[in-house]
């Protein structure tokens, strides 16, 4: 299983509390975990990636292991683990201002 972590306001549109747990297919990449939450989460489409592009939208950032892993390609396998389960896979909402 892998774990998701989600920013304050998708945790409310989804009514989740805490992790969400995912069964994912074949390897764990960015796409594979943001397709099985947007399965089983269909309110989320759009919300973390553009619907006819794809591309994770600008104030989202994705970490895991420390890293941020916003700008690698979403097929580029994740970390071992993020697909093992013992780390989580962040979403994380951004704030912009200056």
């Amino acid at each position: 299983m892998i774990r998701v972590i989600l920013p304050p306001h998708l945790r409310t549109l989804t009514q989740v509390r805490g992790d969400v747990e995912l069964e994912v297919q074949g390897q764990a990449t960015q796409r594979s975990i943001l397709d099985a939450l947007e399965a089983r989460y269909p309110m989320l489409r759009g919300t973390i990636r553009d619907q006819v592009t794809q591309q994770r939208r600008p104030f989202l950032r994705f970490f895991a292991c420390e890293q941020d892993l916003s700008h690698d390609p979403p097929d580029a396998p994740l970390p071992d683990a993020v697909a093992s389960g013992a780390e989580p896979f962040i979403v994380i909402g951004a704030i912009a201002g200056g």
